[in-house]
């Protein structure tokens, strides 16, 4: 028997009270919105219109948003390091994968400032957001120093 696949999600919508639920990784983004499956057993699909977005939690109980919405430091891992605009002005910062065939139609998926904590991913739809700003590439092959090679010219100690 395979094992359950869905993940506790927070949707933080505009306007509205925050929905607590569950959504199955690989297909809870549909054309139209995005589909839960409440603790009561129903299934409502959430329009991305709606969302502002989606905390992959560990606990309901716990508080249910980050406290912190902004690297207060550069990140340590890899990946982009973007800034989210939102429809109302709020800004909220993460980190998502270097590779940008993993960018989902619908939004992105970023790594929150504080992953430690409740939150441990976050969901952005498209339609949320006034603004992506790429703040800086963490881990990136190309900024990797090379030693510095010793002159031509200086004699060897050890050289036989």
């Amino acid at each position: 028997m395979a094992a359950s696949t869905t993940k506790k999600a927070l949707i933080r919508r505009f306007d509205k009270e925050t929905l607590a639920g569950y959504v199955n990784p690989p297909s809870y983004l549909q054309s139209t919105g995005v589909e839960v499956l409440s603790a009561e057993g129903n299934i409502t699909t959430v329009p991305y219109s709606d969302i502002r977005t989606i905390s992959f939690v560990r606990s309901f109980d716990a508080g249910s948003e980050t406290d912190r919405q902004v690297f207060y430091t550069r990140p340590k891992m890899e990946g982009l390091w973007v800034s989210f605009r939102f429809r109302d002005g709020e800004i909220l910062q993460g980190v998502m994968p270097n590779n940008l065939l993993q960018v989902e139609p619908q939004g992105f998926t970023v790594i929150p400032p504080d992953s430690f904590g409740n939150v441990q991913k976050v969901f952005v739809p498209r339609a949320a957001v006034q603004s992506v700003e790429v703040l800086g590439v963490v881990g990136s092959p190309l900024n990797r120093r090379k030693g510095k090679e010793a002159p031509k010219d200086q004699i060897g100690l050890f050289d036989q």
